[in-house]
């Protein structure tokens, strides 16, 4: 990768029915950092990382301006291919990005679009599910999994594709206790770039040691999660809370 993993610049961008979603957003993310994207409802979030693949933005509707690099490369239009393998999205709702018969169709359906074939396309799906402890799920239908599952067999359906950046909304939302410290354990075991969105505050703390807090679409703070949490009047703000009787102070983030 050449340069950042994430490059965003004075970022401007208004929906096709005028309404405006950000103001100038900027920030940069190194290589194999770990960000939590964090802001209340309506603050810009979903719409900033949808311009990381080209699904929202100038070159694919709605009216903007600023410069996106995704590991040095421009997203342009002639370079949406590449920037899809490069950044790959993780979705709220896992059934958004699992529609095929079988997990193993699924996770391969991605890598078969870029051509992969036989023993190389076998051998990309069974890395992916094994990486999400997934691999013996591989012949069940995705509405037979619990949601936990689904979640992570959508999370292998993105690593399939050997993405340098991978970007969730909001990995924890509807897990139970128990999925939901798996699925971190399995995003902290990942050789990736990571940024997430997330409400969940003790789940930014634990994954991301560092964070970007939007709001009005605006980058309002930027700084180490464990300081942001720690900030009472920063959350009181921007209409952000940590659960009852949750101490940023007393847990330890994530070990680099």
């Amino acid at each position: 990768m050449s340069g950042p993993s994430i490059q965003v610049e004075r970022l401007v961008f208004a929906y096709p029915d005028g309404r405006q979603a950000l103001f100038g957003v900027d920030f940069t993310v190194e290589p194999g950092e770990r960000v939590a994207l964090l802001g209340p409802n309506g603050a810009g979030k979903t719409t900033v990382v949808l311009h990381l693949n080209g699904i929202l933005g100038s070159v694919t509707g709605g009216t903007g301006s600023g410069r996106i690099r995704i590991g040095g490369t421009d997203l342009h239009r002639e370079h949406l291919a590449e920037i899809r393998r490069k950044v790959g999205l993780v979705f709220q709702d896992p059934d958004d990005q699992l529609f095929m018969p079988t997990v193993r169709d699924d996770v391969a359906f991605g890598p078969a679009n870029l051509g992969l074939r036989g023993s190389e396309l076998d051998d990309r799906v069974f890395e992916a599910l094994s990486e999400v402890g997934m691999q013996d799920h591989a012949d069940i239908a995705p509405h037979h999994l619990s949601f936990g599952q689904r979640r992570r067999v959508a999370v292998a359906t993105v690593l399939a594709m050997r993405p340098e950046v991978l970007v969730l909304d909001e990995p924890s939302s509807n897990l139970d206790p128990a999925s939901r410290r798996e699925l971190a354990d399995i995003l902290s075991g990942l050789d990736v770039t990571l940024l997430m969105i997330t409400h969940d505050l003790p789940y930014a703390l634990q994954l991301c040691e560092r964070s970007l807090l939007i709001d009005d679409g605006r980058i309002v703070a930027d700084g180490k999660t464990r300081d942001l949490l720690a900030d009472p009047d920063l959350l009181s703000a921007h209409r952000l809370e940590l659960p009852y009787g949750f101490d940023p102070l007393s847990v330890s983030g994530p070990e680099r």
